[in-house]
């Protein structure tokens, strides 16, 4: 199975003398597809969201920038990044997911992202470790889920990964399909 991977957050400096800063060059370098931005433990201001959002474009890898409330969807869906994370950090890593304890605010993101920016698809990220997490997302208008504390801490990864990538193409309560099932996620065209 291919997956995307993605650096937890990349700088907004090109490429250069700057000790200790991660450049979207060094990230396309070890393989990655794009990076997380803003995660909400690494918090940045818009202004260098968007110079990182730039740099990722400019070295054609994916920025995935992450917003902690609907405030922030707001606010960075107005940069029109090619995907926005909605991710209440109260929720990541936990064992209730965002489409669980909170759908409403799946619903109210999503039509935000569509007033604000039609080139940005919305993603769910916060506590996604099950399929009928990933069916419930994508039901309430997520093109895709953000995952990592459900996979890694799995005593089966792969198994666990199969299972949510499940999720994308079969609604709660159907019967499990297997193979076939992508995840969506492509760099940005340039």
């Amino acid at each position: 199975m291919s997956i995307p991977v993605l650096a937890q957050h990349t700088d907004p400096d090109p490429p250069g003398a700057h000790t200790g800063r991660l450049v979207a060059e060094a990230v396309r370098a070890a393989g990655c597809s794009g990076s997380l931005v803003n995660h909400s433990e690494r918090p940045l201001g818009a202004e260098e969201v968007a110079r990182v959002v730039q740099r990722l474009a400019e070295a054609g890898l994916a920025a995935i920038v992450c917003a902690r409330d609907l405030a922030e969807v707001w606010r960075m869906a107005a940069l029109h990044p090619p995907y926005l994370a909605i991710e209440p950090p109260e929720l990541i890593g936990g064992d209730v997911s965002v489409s669980t304890a909170r759908p409403e605010l799946i619903v109210e993101a999503v039509e935000a992202v569509r007033e604000v920016s039609l080139q940005t698809q919305l993603l769910v990220g916060a506590g996604i470790h099950r399929r009928e997490d990933v069916s419930m997302a994508m039901q309430l208008g997520a093109k895709g889920v953000l995952v990592a504390s459900g996979v890694v801490r799995s005593t089966h990864p792969d198994r666990a990964l199969h299972l949510l990538l499940e999720g994308l193409a079969n609604p709660p309560g159907a019967p499990r399909r297997s193979g076939g099932v992508a995840s969506g996620f492509s760099r940005p065209r340039g």
